[in-house]
């Protein structure tokens, strides 16, 4: 028996391994298992070569639980340890010096593992001892145990073995215990081994016989060792591609569509990316995409090393280039890993370029699933963004389909404004903004729908990138007139007190609420236009959208109360035969307070004449305090002015009425409002 220290620079490894890599510590069988497929690997390889000649016989990576002598147990039959190569591969550490592994390390177990070659050393995360039992494949070579406590003190000695290959025991630790659940175990190697390329089995299949679940003869094989990912796309059917999916999602819809990632340089890479079916914007999950190396998982936690939108995707991306073991910072630093991220971007945007072109009618059908992710693509990343346009698509009303550049061309003869602008007119409620877009097509408008979680930030986006060559409208937004500026504004056909008594009337009776205001306009939009229009500010309420979603200044308009306008139209005959029963109700009351305004207006007029270029002490104090009297009953008259428009609109049913016909064209009538509406309507009836 030889013993001996195991070759590290401190004598405080395995308390550094315990501490700092416990937080991942369900990481060491991975490790333990990728050790055993690399050992079948080699022995593959050398097979090939002509350098081993014996039968290769079942290479069958092995896992076995013992819970009653709690050991967990991998074994191997591929190319085995001479007692010189346990030597060489296990009791020589390559360690620089404790200050800095602890310093550079101390919140990473997987850089840990992986700059220092613990994977094997992993094991004394979860166990008091590991032991080795080995034989090489070589010719004559005996067997050797090798054994440790987690203390730089091992026994080594040779011992019978039969068969080429390695076991490796776990005496499993009383901290760790779950790991001796069959479970765990189930769950570990489905999660870290579930596509290595030899086949590994744990335990036993079980079936349902006279009522119970039990063992058969027939090993569970708990890996897949040729994923479609690994095949080339030219042996690859579509049936293919979709059975893969299910693999990885058992419970996930069909995918929309899918691209195969296969490249050999500058770098390897290889993959399958899937654009899922999205029901609901609920739906979206990030982390989907699985990273590989060399089929063993790295990490589905893949912000970072892959473009920001691509996390949306589904599937599995696998480079060797990609370093197993590595903090998620270092990936991102890494120059291969940019240069992946950027060929991944190329590939999604040729791809869906190519789908487009040649599969245009099966892109348009799966369009409204899709467009999350190129809205989502467009907005944050500057290279897909560019070459979106070949590809990203708007809708319209009618549900048929436009590049931009399709569309502007569509719309250029009517929908261009006075400065040459296109305006891009849309909706994003076709049902509750029906009136709208009607009226919008019979001014000859195509409107688009927008009602995606990003439109609405995809259409600032698309305005900025124009250069102020389009503008994005909501049809609700203005009056379908001034939908489109055409042409400067006529002057209003209304003299300067029929539109203080008109504003007046329908501000007073207008909903009150912290909430929500109310600012009345006058457009003459036709007689055969609505009598009263409701829109909304387009730049205060994209603001207030875009809060929804993102804070800073955005947030600040998400807090201000949303506005709009009720815009009278002054050529409707019920809005003129409202002006004309109010000359007639009130008409005899304003005028004399019409009269006294107008000459206490030129007294104010006279007195601010007089004092203009005085000093305060020069103006007489007579002057000062007959222009305070004026003021404070022109104050007067206007509040009692005010008083005798909302009496008459209070009394006159038909101004609530036409209010809340606007109110109701925009789903704004609720509650006691639309109850009040509902007897008021019957009334009107009788």
């Amino acid at each position: 028996m030889k013993q001996g220290n195991i070759g590290v620079t401190t004598e405080n490894i395995f308390p550094v391994i315990k501490k700092f890599l416990y937080s991942d510590h369900e990481i060491f069988l991975r490790e333990i298992v990728s050790n055993a497929v690399d050992a079948t690997q080699k022995l593959k390889t050398l097979a090939s070569v002509g350098e081993y000649k014996g039968e290769l016989g079942d290479t069958t990576v092995r896992v076995k639980l013992d819970k009653s002598a709690e050991t967990l147990t991998i074994s191997d039959h591929g190319i085995g340890m001479t007692a010189d190569e346990i030597d060489k591969y296990i009791n020589q550490i390559a360690f620089s010096g404790a200050e800095e592994f602890l310093d550079k390390y101390k919140n990473d177990a997987n850089a840990i593992i992986g700059h220092f070659g613990l994977g094997f050393y992993s094991a004394f995360m979860v166990s008091k001892q590991v032991e080795i039992v080995s034989r090489s494949y070589q010719e004559g070579a005996k067997g050797v145990r090798w054994s440790c406590e987690g203390n730089p003190d091992y026994t080594m000695e040779e011992t019978d073995k039969e068969e080429r290959g390695t076991d490796i025991v776990l005496h499993i630790d009383d901290e760790n215990k779950d790991f001796l659940e069959e479970g765990k175990i189930q769950e570990l190697l489905s999660k870290y081994c579930k596509f290595l390329p030899v086949s590994v089995a744990f335990g036993k299949k079980k079936e349902w016989k006279d009522g119970k679940e039990q063992e058969t003869a027939e090993d569970n094989i708990i890996n897949n060792t040729t994923p479609a990912w690994t095949k080339k796309p030219a042996d690859l059917k579509e049936e293919d591609y979709a059975a893969f999916y299910r693999e990885l999602y058992p419970y996930g819809e069909e995918p929309l569509f899918h691209i195969h990632l296969n490249v050999d340089y500058p770098f390897h890479l290889t993959g399958i990316l899937y654009f899922p079916k999205v029901n609901n914007q609920m739906d979206l999950q990030r982390n989907k995409i699985q990273l590989y190396c060399n089929q063993v998982f790295v990490t589905d936690a893949v912000e970072g090393i892959v473009p920001d939108y691509l996390t949306l995707l589904h599937g599995v991306i696998d480079s060797p280039d990609i370093p197993l073991n590595v903090s998620r910072s270092y990936l991102q630093a890494d120059a291969n890993v940019k240069k992946i991220s950027g060929y991944i971007t190329r590939k999604v945007c040729d791809s869906l370029s190519d789908i487009f072109k040649k599969q245009r009618d099966e892109y348009e059908k799966k369009w409204d699933n899709l467009k999350i992710f190129i809205s989502y693509g467009m907005l944050t990343d500057k290279k897909f963004d560019e070459k979106a346009g070949d590809f990203n698509l708007l809708k319209n009303t009618e549900g048929k389909y436009f590049t931009l550049e399709e569309y502007k061309k569509l719309i250029e003869a009517n929908q261009t404004d006075k400065d040459g602008n296109l305006a891009l007119i849309y909706t994003n409620d076709r049902e509750q903004q029906y009136s709208y877009i009607e009226a919008a097509k019979a001014k000859g408008y195509d409107v688009l729908l927008m009602d995606g979680q990003l439109d609405v930030h995809l259409a600032s986006h698309l305005e900025q990138t124009s250069e102020g060559k389009l503008h994005f409208v909501r049809v609700d937004s203005n009056v379908a007139d001034k939908l489109i500026v055409k042409a400067d504004a006529a002057a209003s056909t209304l003299t300067v007190e029929q539109q203080s008594a008109l504003s007046q009337m329908f501000r007073s009776q207008a909903p009150k609420s912290e909430k929500t205001d109310f600012m009345v306009n006058f457009e003459a939009m036709g007689a055969d236009a609505m009598p009263i229009v409701l829109t909304q500010n387009e730049f205060m309420r994209r603001m207030k959208e875009m809060s929804a979603l993102q804070g800073g200044m955005a947030s600040f308009y998400g807090q201000m109360p949303d506005s709009y306008n009720l815009v009278v139209n002054t050529d409707h005959p019920l809005i003129q035969h409202l002006l004309q029963k109010e000359e007639e109700a009130c008409g005899a009351k304003v005028k004399p307070m019409l009269d006294e305004i107008a000459a206490l207006n030129q007294k104010v007029s006279e007195l601010n004449a007089a004092k203009k270029d005085k000093k305060d002490d020069e103006i007489p104090e007579s002057d000062k305090a007959a222009l305070n009297t004026a003021n404070e009953r022109l104050t007067q008259l206007g509040a009692d002015k005010e008083k005798v428009y909302n009496d008459f609109a209070a009394s006159e049913n038909s101004v609530r009425q036409l209010i809340d016909l606007a109110l109701l064209a925009n789903n704004l009538l609720k509650g006691q409002s639309l109850n009040e509406f509902v007897k008021r309507s019957i009334q009107f009836i009788q």
